[in-house]
């Protein structure tokens, strides 16, 4: 199997366009999609995963609910 590396864009329909024009015409193609990393994900993001995420579905469970908001002590904003 041949590899050709271009780089593309998804446009807001989730279309992809690659940057380079190939000269490939009516061929069956197998692709494989890099995607950067994100360093930090939104808070927003992660609630979601969460959410969706059957892993995290013991938490709905009553015996998981072992701390109150009296434990522990609240966090400074000063603090390092």
């Amino acid at each position: 199997m041949k590899a050709i590396e271009t780089t593309g864009r998804f446009d807001e329909q989730g279309k992809l366009s690659i940057e380079f024009p190939l000269s490939l015409r009516n061929q069956k193609v197998k692709l494989i999609i890099l995607i950067p990393e994100v360093e930090d994900i939104e808070e927003e993001e992660w609630l979601s995963a969460i959410q969706n995420n059957e892993a995290f579905d013991f938490l709905h469970d009553p015996e998981e609910d072992i701390y109150s908001i009296e434990d522990g002590r609240p966090i400074e904003k000063n603090a390092v």
